[in-house]
């Protein structure tokens, strides 16, 4: 039998001084919604590429992805994610209270992945 895969590594965008926002977010989070929101992330990475449902590039900005995972009390979740060589930067994660994706939603993940790829 042959061991899966994985074709990303997932890793966590780290601020200068150390911090990682999405990591620091998933933390907050109940048990259940941080469980279907890791399960979505580890279908990337070892099924990549996906496609919708699970995965959309953002309108807009290109190289940028979310990850779209359901949890608990039929809320979504969103995790905002750069393709770096074979890793994925998680840049930025959020529960989604409206139809649309905020605006402050997308700049914050843009100005991530721009820094991202300058230290690349």
């Amino acid at each position: 039998m042959t061991v899966p895969r994985k074709t990303l590594q997932a890793a966590f965008y780290t601020t200068d001084t150390g911090r990682r926002p999405v990591r620091e977010w998933l933390m907050e989070l109940e048990p259940e919604d941080r469980k279907a929101i890791g399960e979505d992330i580890a279908t990337l990475e070892f099924c990549w590429p996906v496609g919708m449902p699970k995965c959309a590039p953002m309108k807009g900005i290109k190289g940028l992805y979310e990850i779209r995972s359901n949890i608990s009390s039929g809320r979504i979740a969103r995790v905002f994610f750069v393709l770096v060589g074979s890793r994925m930067v998680l840049l930025h994660g959020f529960v989604k209270k409206t139809q649309k994706t905020p605006d402050k939603e997308l700049k914050l993940a843009a100005t991530r992945m721009k820094e991202v790829q300058r230290h690349e």
